[in-house]
């Protein structure tokens, strides 16, 4: 099956996300059973799988603007888990820096993605805005 270049990258995200989601488990898993340990993977839980769950949403938005506004909420929630990221780091709870390192950068690649897509979605919705006004213009 020959799959488009939008709908693989489209799939490539997705399963990006999902990967950092059980990424963003297994570290919380590995945080220490101790009362910050356990805030701090709970907040990582619901921030890092969070970003997954709302791209889902974006991809039935029922508009443009939905769709931006549920990219937004994921974007946010991945800024969210990078500084719990940075929290858990700099305590000293993970035990391997590598794994810090490793679920940090994926998260900066991600944040840089969605920036991206965001601006573009924006755009393409200023550009259909512009024409819409440019043809009601013309009509009056």
């Amino acid at each position: 099956m020959i799959i488009n270049g939008d709908q693989k990258r489209k799939y490539d995200l997705e399963e990006r996300l999902i990967s950092f989601a059980v990424l963003i488990i297994k570290t919380s898993e590995s945080l220490p059973k101790t009362l910050t340990g356990l805030h701090l993977a709970k907040q990582l839980i619901r921030s890092g799988t969070s970003p997954a769950l709302n791209y889902g949403e974006a991809q039935s938005g029922e508009s443009r603007k939905d769709f931006i506004h549920k990219m937004k909420i994921a974007l946010k929630e991945l800024r969210e888990t990078q500084m719990c990221i940075k929290v858990i780091h700099h305590a000293g709870l993970i035990k391997s820096n590598s794994d810090a390192t490793k679920t940090l950068q994926e998260n900066i690649e991600l944040i840089s993605i969605f920036v991206k897509s965001i601006q573009t979605a924006q755009k393409n919705l200023d550009r259909m805005k512009l024409d819409i006004h440019k043809r009601t213009n013309r009509n009056i």
